[in-house]
């Protein structure tokens, strides 16, 4: 793991024993025996077992095939990191480097160097995302997803994992949204024909299929969407007026409020008064905010 994710690391109490000590533990000397941490070891490849938590999900084939001839001729450089899996005696969960677990395999390998950590759900989806991000292996979807993932099972806000990953709140911010676009368009998104940039930029509009389709069968640059979309919210009478710059303990509120719904949320006010607006995709998600804003409190 890169050390300038550990000093990211470092800054945040809330991590309990904490991926800076996890990570201290990857550089030590192997243990004589047991289970509980250390340095590279030796495996049989069959003892580990991907995590289905992992925020990559998206493993080609030609990558893959890549990867295997190069362990075929140098073997696995990086081990793999992996916590122990409770009540199964030799079996580990892969935390980081299931891209390599697999194109070992193909390569024939019978073991596989692992370091083992003891890690707990969280820890592990932390260390997986930061490897990822460090290593630039997730597609922007699959980063907003291990992004959202944190938020929404953890409490974590964008400045959380923006320490976390080592980026900056905005990225965080605005790669998150990213969930909230149609499924067509996550599926131009993930497959690489429209780029991140694209994306963000079509969150923006009304019609981000309609307009997806267009970056696609025109090759439209980003900065043609954002004109676009610039353009599609000004009436043809009146110019709009300029938007109010939002302070940031606003945007942060907007952006848990706006994971905890999955959808955007926008917060306008002045003084102690204002307006709270929640966008929907089609009744049925309209529907479930009326239920769950209609439950009796607790």
């Amino acid at each position: 793991m890169p050390d300038d994710a550990a000093r990211h690391l470092d800054h945040r109490p809330r991590l309990g024993r904490g991926l800076a000590a996890l990570l201290g533990d990857a550089g030590q000397e192997p243990p004589a025996a047991g289970r509980g941490g250390g340095g590279a070891r030796k495996t049989p490849i069959e003892f580990l077992r991907p995590n289905p938590r992992n925020p990559r999900k998206a493993f080609p084939d030609d990558e893959l095939d890549e990867l295997a001839a190069s362990i075929r001729e140098r073997g696995v450089i990086q081990p793999v990191l992996a916590r122990p899996m409770p009540h199964l005696a030799d079996s580990y969960e892969i935390i980081a480097g299931e891209r390599r677990w697999r194109a070992a395999q193909r390569a024939g390998l019978h073991e596989i160097p692992i370091i083992v950590v003891e890690a707990g759900d969280r820890e592990a989806l932390e260390i997986a995302i930061v490897e990822n991000v460090q290593r630039a292996d997730l597609n922007a979807l699959e980063e907003a997803a291990g992004y959202s993932q944190l938020a929404a099972d953890y409490g974590y806000a964008p400045a959380d994992i923006a320490r976390i990953v080592g980026k900056s709140r905005s990225h965080v911010a605005n790669t998150i949204r990213l969930t909230q676009l149609p499924e067509h368009s996550r599926a131009l998104l993930a497959s690489g024909a429209i780029s991140a940039g694209h994306a963000r930029a079509l969150l923006a509009v009304a019609d981000p299929d309609a307009l997806a389709d267009r970056i696609v069968a025109k090759g439209l640059t980003v900065r043609d969407v954002e004109r676009l979309g610039e353009r599609a919210g000004q009436s043809p009478h009146k110019p709009r007026k300029p938007a109010r710059p939002v302070d940031a303990d606003t945007r942060a509120l907007e952006d848990k409020l706006g994971l905890a719904l999955g959808t955007k949320v926008t917060i306008r006010h002045s003084g102690d008064s204002g307006e709270l607006r929640i966008a929907f995709r089609g009744f049925d998600q309209l529907d479930d905010f009326s239920r769950r804003l209609s439950r009796p409190a607790r």
